[in-house]
């Protein structure tokens, strides 16, 4: 039977890990933890690496458990950061926490019976953790030689470290030692900047109780283009909705890179590798067709957004790229619109008998009356796909889709909805 490591390094996950972790894994699963510190409201696509290889060791049998940092969140964890975190006030760390908390149970079993998914917070711990104590149980195991060894200390030691985040790594291996004791959790993961304080972690667990615990870090992505993946134009690309519509998150995805999607697709899907291949040797073949890119960006939006967003978003595409006839359309679809292009609300008695020159103007199409005739002579203006002919055309309820919705279009690429309220 393959373990855990067999399968993320078939993905390409394994950046490095601890020896003894294959031998480890080897006798069965083990109970293991990723941190996730409160800095946004949301999780970003950046974090799916370490959500995905939670994902894979519940599926190998293991227990995974969630750590969301209230306590951590305090303090600002250093690794690669230049320059120190804001400091936020506790009640932005618990908000944050609450909105991070809902978003991390999409990916994760939470009922299985045997090894369902644990959610932790370490602000149960650390917040009423005693200086004193922490100085002397955590403290007095680590020199400063070892600790200015450490990557995201050494990085800072010109540009200025402060010892609230210098002292970070001993917080975070008192999390791991902390879970150790309470739920037998032998493994941490993370990125790869965090290989400092996850082997802090396994440190301090071997000089307090004399036992071997884990880790694994997995790689920091980059484009093939050498930038920082999970940015668009618009900065990172967010797990919230109202952060980074669906629409726009299916279309990250779409655009990425040919070269970018194997490794992606075996990132952040859990299709077989075979079937993989499979997909690749199709974009292979006719790369126009982005075979690799629609099948990662239907599997990552019906993940994050659910299967019915997806079908929604999909078919709003299709609209935009004029390849879906607007009568198929449910009202889903022009809420995705919506999100996407202008949107001007009227009544439905406003809407009975408004000219469709005056429309195009209210929604922004036209900037003056005089110009939206000029496009009508011309057939550049459209009503729900089919073109204006007449400057005197008239709306009303026939032209209402999905009940409410009347589709505008200027050209080829520029949309407006009219949404008729009740």
């Amino acid at each position: 039977m393959s373990t855990l490591l067999d399968d993320l390094q078939a993905r390409g996950f394994v950046h490095d890990a601890t020896p003894g972790l294959a031998e480890r894994l080897a006798r069965g699963p083990v109970t293991g933890y990723v941190g996730f510190d409160p800095t946004a409201d949301s999780l970003h696509v950046g974090n799916l690496v370490p959500v995905m290889g939670l994902a894979w060791l519940q599926r190998s049998g293991g227990t995974p458990i969630v750590l969301v940092g209230g306590g951590t969140g305090m303090v600002g964890d250093p690794s690669g950061k230049r320059t120190e975190r804001p400091v936020l006030t506790l009640e932005q760390i618990d908000h944050n926490v609450a909105r991070i908390q809902r978003q991390l149970e999409q990916f994760l079993d939470f009922t299985t019976a045997g090894n369902a998914a644990r959610l932790r917070n370490n602000a149960d711990w650390l917040r009423p953790l005693r200086l004193m104590d922490f100085l002397r149980d955590v403290g007095k195991h680590f020199t400063l030689n070892y600790m200015l060894q450490k990557e995201s200390v050494r990085s800072r030691m010109e540009t200025g470290i402060s010892y609230t985040e210098f002292s970070y790594m001993l917080v975070q291996a008192y999390d791991f030692w902390h879970l150790w004791r309470g739920e037998q959790c032998e493994l941490q993961m993370g990125g790869s900047d965090q290989w400092g304080n996850i082997t802090a972690g396994t440190e301090l667990i071997s000089r307090r109780e004399g036992v071997q615990a884990h880790g694994l870090v997995f790689p920091l992505l980059t484009t093939a283009a050498g930038g920082k993946f999970g940015k668009s134009e618009a900065g990172n690309v967010w797990l919230d909705p109202d952060k980074t519509s669906p629409y726009q998150f299916y279309q990250f995805w779409l655009n990425t890179d040919d070269r970018d999607v194997e490794r992606l697709l075996k990132f952040f899907t859990f299709l077989p590798l075979t079937e993989i291949q499979t997909v690749v040797a199709e974009q292979a073949a006719d790369p126009g067709k982005r075979a690799g890119q629609r099948r990662l960006a239907e599997e990552l939006t019906a993940r994050v957004h659910g299967a019915a967003t997806l079908r929604g978003v999909m078919q709003a595409s299709q609209i935009l790229f004029g390849r879906l006839d607007l009568s198929q359309a449910g009202t889903e679809v022009f809420e995705v619109l919506a999100s996407e292009i202008p949107t001007t609300r009227v009544s439905r008695a406003e809407l009975e008998g408004l000219g469709a020159v005056e429309a195009l103007v209210r929604v922004g199409l036209a900037q003056s009356k005089g110009e939206a005739r000029r496009g009508v002579e011309q057939r550049g203006f459209s009503v729900n796909g089919a073109p204006v002919t007449e400057g005197e055309r008239k709306l009303g309820a026939g032209d209402l889709l999905a009940g409410s919705y009347v589709l505008l279009q200027k050209g080829r690429k520029a949309f407006a909805l009219l949404i008729a309220d009740h």
